[in-house]
C-alpha cells in the first residue's frame, strides 16, 4: 500500500508541475539548492561520525529525507522546464540540467529583454553596472547565483566530448592568461588596488601590485565569458520562440562592424 501511495503522489506531482507558476518555480529552485546543501552537510557529518564509531541514525535519516525532497523537487522542475521549447533547448546543453533550465525560465522574462544585454545586466554580468552604497541592488541576486552555478558546471564538463561552453571557457582562459602575461590588464589591476582593500600579505595583492590579475580573477573572467555567450544563445532561442523572428543583432555586430557571431547550438 505504501508503494501505491508513493506512485500516486508521484503522478499527482507530475500533474501539478505542469501548472507551476514562475514564482513557484523560483521558490522551488531556491529550495532545491538549500536542501542540497543541507543534505551534503548531513552526509559529511554522518561520514565523520561513522569513521569515529559514533551513533548517527538520526542524521542519516535527515540526510535521506533531504535527498528524497531534492529528488521530488527536481522531478517537478523537470516537468516545468520541459514544458517550453526554450527549456528543452537548454536541457540539451551539456552542463545544464532541469533545475538550472527551470531557474532561467522562471527568472527571465523575454518580453522585458529586447537584447541579451538586458539579461546580462539583470544577472549582474555587466561590469559597467555598480551597486552604489545606499542604492537598491541593480541586479537579481538569485539569478546571479544561478549564473555562477552555470559557470561552475561548464568548468566541470569541459573535458566531455559533447561539451560546448566548457571548451569556450578553456579557450577564453588560455587567451586571458596570454593577455595577462603581456601586461594588458595592468590598468585593471591598478584599479582593483585603488577600489578595494586587499591585504598586502595575500597572494592576490602580489599579483595586482605587479600589474597582473591573479589566477582566480582570470578563472572568473573566462567563466563569465562562457556564461554570457550561453545567455546570448538562450536569449536568441527564447526570442524566436516568443516573437517568431530573430532578435536584433548584438550591438558590436550591428553598430561596430564586428562580423563574427557564434551560432546557437542546435
Amino acid at each position: 500500500m505504501a508503494l501505491e501511495q508513493l506512485e500516486r503522489l508521484k503522478r499527482d506531482l507530475r500533474k501539478a508541475s505542469v501548472t507551476l507558476s514562475d514564482e513557484e518555480a523560483r521558490f522551488l529552485v531556491d529550495a532545491y539548492y538549500t536542501m542540497q546543501e543541507d543534505r551534503k552537510r548531513a552526509d559529511n557529518q554522518v561520514r565523520a561520525l561513522g569513521e569515529n564509531g559514533e551513533p548517527h541514525l538520526v542524521l542519516q535519516w535527515l540526510a535521506d529525507q533531504n535527498r528524497m525532497m531534492e529528488n521530488q523537487i527536481k522531478a517537478a522542475l523537470d516537468v516545468y522546464s520541459a514544458s517550453r521549447p526554450i527549456g528543452e533547448w537548454a536541457r540539451g546543453i551539456c552542463g545544464i540540467g532541469p533545475v538550472i533550465a527551470a531557474g532561467l525560465m522562471a527568472h527571465i522574462d523575454i518580453t522585458r529583454a529586447p537584447t541579451v544585454g538586458h539579461i546580462w545586466r539583470y544577472a549582474g554580468l555587466d561590469p559597467t553596472v555598480r551597486w552604489e552604497k545606499g542604492k537598491v541592488r541593480p541586479w537579481n541576486a538569485r539569478l546571479k547565483t544561478l549564473c555562477w552555478k552555470i559557470g561552475e558546471s561548464f568548468v566541470k564538463v569541459s573535458g566531455r566530448d559533447d561539451d560546448i561552453y566548457g571548451k569556450v571557457y578553456l579557450e577564453r582562459k588560455a587567451l586571458e592568461i596570454q593577455r595577462n602575461d603581456d601586461g594588458e590588464f595592468a590598468d585593471q589591476a591598478a584599479k582593483k588596488l585603488e577600489d578595494y582593500s586587499i591585504g598586502k600579505t595575500t597572494e592576490a595583492y602580489q599579483w595586482y601590485s605587479n600589474g597582473k590579475l591573479p589566477p582566480a580573477h582570470i578563472h572568473a573572467r573566462a567563466k563569465r565569458y562562457a556564461v554570457k555567450l550561453f545567455l546570448s544563445h538562450w536569449h536568441e532561442v527564447a526570442y524566436r520562440e516568443h516573437y517568431g523572428e530573430a532578435p536584433p543583432a548584438p550591438y558590436p555586430i550591428a553598430h561596430l562592424g564586428h562580423a563574427h557571431k557564434i551560432a546557437v547550438p542546435a
